[in-house]
């Protein structure tokens, strides 16, 4: 396939992911020619279907060969980006056609706007299906595990290149709304493609968008229109609410507020979401709860590692309104005995991680009971993957993984097979030093299995899997024994 093949594949393919319509398609073979700083364009048979990945590495290769883009992985997601954009519908369009599949139902509305999200490359298929997911059958259900290898690492070029750049505050974050279009920069991704839709969430301003880098189906971010930090409050519960009213086939969160049990970007409110079912929404309630003046609110403790509250009903505005209760007990809550403490030194450590979906017509929120607190043996947080788990896994768990979807860092995919050969091969596990911090580790497994060349690798994910449940109940505020059971009570009944 040569240049000018690559480019008329490209079109082809945008004519049919219905990026452009047929009168488009010379118009946008120029645009892309001119990207390309080609003046002219030798017209050709496309001689197979291609898929998408290989179409864009012809067309890399050759800018790169051609002295056009910079020959590493983010200089050519740049481009690639740049390339893309000239055949993404205009932001008007995309928007039109939403709302209009939306007056037939919102799951027509959010179909069109995720074929698109994927068909423009904004979402790259192509690497997210490397991404290693399974499955670890537990006593609260399945719980999903993955290793995302989707969002590429930056390369030593584009290091080098941020160090020399200009600080640039625009867009303020990467979730602003000025991202739409943005050319992007070697420290700040490139988003010609990307598209946004406007939502109003309990008379706010929003806008809806999908993550580039789903961690599950239609892994959506709804987020405010105006910078500002994130806050959980009864505006915030009504908003999410206001959310699965608008869109029932989906769920919705938000990461708490404060740092290390909050999410990576705690400077700009905003929500995922997504059409999907965790664990935690399968999970049943264990432990019926009733809370004073709200006798007609279902409620009920979670059988889930992490403490959770949930609540339901199909008036939206009562709910919010006990939920709002929960959270202010919560905040100034102070159990010495359950070693919960509202503040230590100033600084405030309650908060809630929330979570709104519909089920059988009514709305329902889980409440996640959630504290920051550190201790000189647990620097990181006392209620975060204590430090025996690091060689797993000793980023915060925040809204995905509190679900019941641990997100692992992509380093396991190579550590979990060189660890499975040296267990094999019975060689020193601790004269690699990839591996090394998984020794003491790996000799209980090996202490408590027969570990075969067969099985090895199988093996590690399960018990990845048992140490990602024990993390999150670390994470759980209260204890899962009669003990604990009976301090949860005790914060319920207190609230007034």
């Amino acid at each position: 396939m040569n240049i000018f093949e690559a480019i008329k594949a490209l079109a082809d393919y945008a004519l049919n992911n219905g990026l452009i319509e047929k009168e488009d398609c010379i118009f946008s073979i120029n645009s892309l020619c001119q990207a390309l700083e080609l003046d002219s364009f030798e017209d050709c048979e496309v001689k197979e279907k291609y898929e998408l990945e290989e179409i864009l590495k012809t067309i890399l290769d050759w800018a790169c060969e051609n002295g056009k883009c910079e020959n590493s992985v983010v200089y050519r997601d740049l481009f690639d980006t740049k390339l893309m954009g000239i055949l993404t519908p205009r932001p008007s369009d995309v928007i039109k056609k939403f709302n209009a599949l939306y007056d037939e139902s919102p799951k027509a509305a959010t179909d069109y706007y995720y074929a698109i999200s994927k068909a423009s490359d904004y979402i790259r298929t192509y690497r997210i299906k490397n991404d290693v997911k399974w499955i670890t059958k537990t006593e609260y259900g399945d719980i999903d595990i993955t290793i995302n290898l989707s969002k590429p690492e930056k390369d030593p070029k584009a290091i080098a290149a941020a160090l020399t750049m200009k600080q640039s505050a625009y867009p303020k974050c990467q979730l602003c709304k000025e991202n739409e279009g943005y050319m992007g920069r070697v420290n700040h991704p490139a988003r010609q493609n990307h598209r946004i839709i406007p939502v109003e969430l309990a008379n706010t301003p929003f806008f809806l968008q999908y993550s580039p880098y789903v961690y599950y189906n239609e892994h959506c971010i709804v987020f405010n229109s105006e910078h500002i930090p994130m806050v959980i409050d009864k505006s915030a519960f009504d908003k999410l609410l206001a959310f699965v009213e608008r869109f029932p086939h989906y769920f919705v969160g938000s990461n708490a507020d404060l740092p290390i049990v909050g999410g990576s970007i705690l400077t700009h409110e905003h929500f995922q979401g997504g059409n999907y079912e965790f664990a935690m929404a399968k999970a049943p309630v264990e432990t019926k709860l009733s809370f004073a003046g709200f006798e007609d609110i279902e409620a009920g403790i979670v059988k889930w590692p992490m403490s959770v509250i949930r609540i339901a009903s199909d008036d939206k505005a009562r709910l919010s309104e006990l939920a709002d209760k929960i959270l202010n007990a919560w905040r100034g809550y102070t159990d010495e005995d359950a070693f919960i403490y509202a503040e230590t030194d100033g600084e405030k450590h309650n908060t809630i991680t929330p979570i709104a979906r519909m089920r059988n017509g009514k709305f329902e929120l889980d409440l996640v009971l959630r504290n920051n607190i550190t201790t000189e043996d647990c620097p990181l947080g006392f209620y975060h993957p204590h430090p025996e788990f690091h060689h797993i896994k000793k980023e915060n768990i925040g809204l995905i993984e509190v679900m019941g979807l641990a997100v692992l860092p992509s380093r396991l995919k190579e550590e979990i097979h060189a660890l499975a050969d040296a267990m094999v091969n019975g060689e020193d596990i601790t004269a690699d030093e990839r591996i090394a911090k998984h020794n003491e580790w790996a000799q209980n497994i090996m202490a408590n299995n027969d570990i075969t060349s067969d099985n090895c690798v199988d093996i590690l994910k399960a018990e990845i899997g048992k140490v990602f449940t024990a993390i999150l109940e670390q994470c759980g505020v209260y204890e899962r024994t009669n003990a604990g059971r009976a301090q949860f009570i005790r914060f319920a009944e207190s609230v007034k």
